[in-house]
């Protein structure tokens, strides 16, 4: 085929194609390209995040990485696609507790952020408590899920359930659909 009959064969053909392209397909477009959001974003990499209320440090923790996501619409959030560490402190200033995952995102309107993947908490009694999700709500203190939590007592009793809700120290917790089994000590009655 020569370059004659290729470019003939083109401008037969491109009329058809220009011609299936109407107003009204650039309508649709212009009120679709109306409606996106346009995100910012700013990576901090190695982060030491530090938790204080009323002068006195509550936790520390370390995100390798950090997205600080603000959208047109407002919403801002900080998302850890790497996961996050985070270290509890007592009013004595030692280290009583500790959360680990492999994903986190605060979202700042809400004063919640959501731990999710491989969710392990330790708390100051050394109880575990692992979900694949675990959110924690800034202005009730409390950390609550609707996910499965499964908790291992530093005495060998272990159990699971579901709607769990503790305080922020983990220092007591309830679920529903709870099973497991107890470790009870022998002892004389009061």
């Amino acid at each position: 085929m020569n370059l004659k009959t290729f470019l003939y064969g083109l401008f037969l053909v491109l009329p058809f194609f220009l011609a299936s392209c109407g107003d009204d397909d650039l309508k649709n477009a212009n009120s679709v390209s109306s409606n996106k959001v346009i995100l910012t974003r700013d990576r901090t990499i190695g982060v030491d995040i530090t938790y204080s209320d009323s002068a006195r440090i509550k936790a520390k923790g370390y995100a390798p990485i950090m997205d600080k996501v603000t959208p047109n619409n407002g919403s801002a959030y900080q998302e850890m696609i790497k996961g996050v560490n985070i270290d509890f402190y007592n009013p004595n200033g030692t280290v009583d507790g500790n959360l680990v995952c492999d994903y986190a995102i605060r979202k700042d309107n809400e004063l919640k952020t959501e731990f999710r993947k491989n969710v392990v908490v330790k708390n100051s009694k050394g109880d575990t408590f692992s979900s694949q999700e675990l959110i924690w709500d800034e202005s009730k203190k409390i950390f609550y899920s609707n996910q499965r939590v499964y908790v291992k007592g530093v005495d060998g009793s272990i159990g699971e359930g579901i709607n769990f809700k503790a305080p922020q120290d983990f220092s007591t917790y309830e679920m529903d659909s709870g099973n497991g089994e107890l470790n009870m000590k022998e002892g004389v009655a009061p």
